[in-house]
């Protein structure tokens, strides 16, 4: 039975069905779950949201008065405070700010392009895959991004024509496991995706360079043989050792569509696993937001309008909204102005809101001028945002004024 109650009277043990207000509200990438965490218990209670609803068949009511816990409220009682010590007890990550953790994630964003660089060209030779550097180099990906995850996601924009292959697979690894956080994936998972993000495209080596690089509009002969990379690579990889069916997953439906209209076995709704959704959603925003020999990439927080607006029939939504989350409405990259007149690039994500994130104010357009630099928390300023700006009309460098 679904009932509205106040948020002050939820409990652990309750199906939650739907958080009230709009999914940019509260902090959770789904409506729907069970809570069994204090740490989710106490987000609910301190988010804002005043309503939810509860489905009473399937978790407990309201409290009824009755002091004493159920044998289901014991159970969840205890099973959360041994995995508080759990958690307690692993490493603690400490946050740093976008400039520090740049100059870790700067060397560690080479590191994993060479090695998917390695990685394709032992393909190409007939060589055996090798995994074991390519999992560490994950495993660090993993922590910079609980570091900082501005930092590797504003790198992964830096591309050029000859490496675009092999940057946009680092690419997808980093937003994979950006994604998968933001999701609650464990450790394990977060490594297998970030595996499945520098694989997904290794079927590529086998299509021509003067298709994939060509500067006009493929033709449907073109084009169908580029919509084969993605079964090519799973022929390769099923037959390599120590390659996860996630991965194989991820690089065989990365171009499906939850309305069935994608590519190789057109899939639809439960037909696509988790990380099938979450590798659509990644793959198509570095692509469109990554400059090619044939086209301009889209600005960061242009890209995530348009991808909201296919999000019914290309996207599954629940995957979408967490991606947004993940990025931001604005993501780091994009050129504000503010309603102060003045310009700022945005260097991070706000905790509070999705719609106030960290910007750099660096340009007066009042009296057209660089002014004094300086980070604005929007979250906590009297300045809010007026417009999203084009870089290119402007003729500014963001990535320098960023410090990328």
């Amino acid at each position: 039975m679904l009932k509205k109650i106040k948020v002050k009277d939820i409990r652990l043990g309750m199906y939650i069905q739907e958080v009230c207000g709009s999914w940019m509200d509260h902090p959770f990438w789904k409506n729907s779950f069970k809570l069994t965490e204090n740490k989710d218990l106490n987000t609910l209670k301190n988010c804002g949201v005043a309503e939810i609803w509860i489905d009473t068949s399937i978790g407990l009511d309201v409290d009824t008065g009755v002091t004493t816990l159920s044998q289901q409220e014991e159970e969840l009682k205890v099973e959360n405070e041994l995995r508080e010590i759990e958690q307690t007890s692993q490493k603690t990550v400490t946050l740093v700010s976008l400039q520090n953790e740049l100059i870790a994630a700067k060397k560690l964003h080479t590191q994993t392009k060479e090695a998917v660089v390695s990685i394709f060209s032992d393909i190409r030779m007939g060589n055996t895959l090798k995994l074991d550097a390519t999992v560490s180099l994950v495993n660090e990906i993993n922590q910079s991004i609980a570091r900082n995850s501005s930092a590797l996601i504003s790198l992964s924009r830096l591309k050029n024509a000859d490496n675009y292959t092999y940057l946009h697979s680092v690419a997808v690894c980093v937003l994979m496991i950006a994604l998968g956080r933001q999701l609650g994936l464990k450790d394990e998972e977060l490594q297998q995706v970030g595996i499945a993000g520098l694989l997904h495209d290794i079927g590529k080596i086998f299509i021509p360079n003067e298709i994939l690089n060509k500067p006009g509009k493929l033709t449907n002969e073109e084009f169908n043989i580029v919509k084969t990379h993605p079964l090519k690579g799973w022929e390769i990889l099923k037959d390599c050792s120590g390659v996860s069916e996630l991965t194989l997953d991820v690089c065989r439906h990365h171009h499906e569509r939850v309305d069935g209209k994608g590519y190789p076995d057109k899939l639809s709704g439960e037909g696509l696993t988790l990380f099938a959704r979450m590798g659509a959603v990644c793959d198509v925003y570095d692509a469109i937001t990554s400059n090619r020999c044939y086209k301009t990439g889209w600005e960061p927080a242009e890209s995530i309008r348009k991808m909201a607006e296919w999000k019914n029939g290309h996207f599954d939504e629940v995957i979408f909204h967490a991606f947004v989350k993940t990025v931001g409405i604005y993501p780091t990259g994009s050129l504000l102005k503010l309603k102060s007149g003045r310009l700022g690039v945005v260097t991070d994500q706000s905790k509070q809101s999705l719609t106030k994130p960290l910007v750099k104010v660096f340009f007066s357009t009042r009296s057209n001028a660089h002014i004094l630099q300086e980070i604005v928390d929007l979250s906590k300023s009297p300045d809010s945002i007026a417009n999203l700006e084009n870089p290119l009309q402007w003729g500014f460098n963001l990535d320098e004024i960023i410090g990328i």
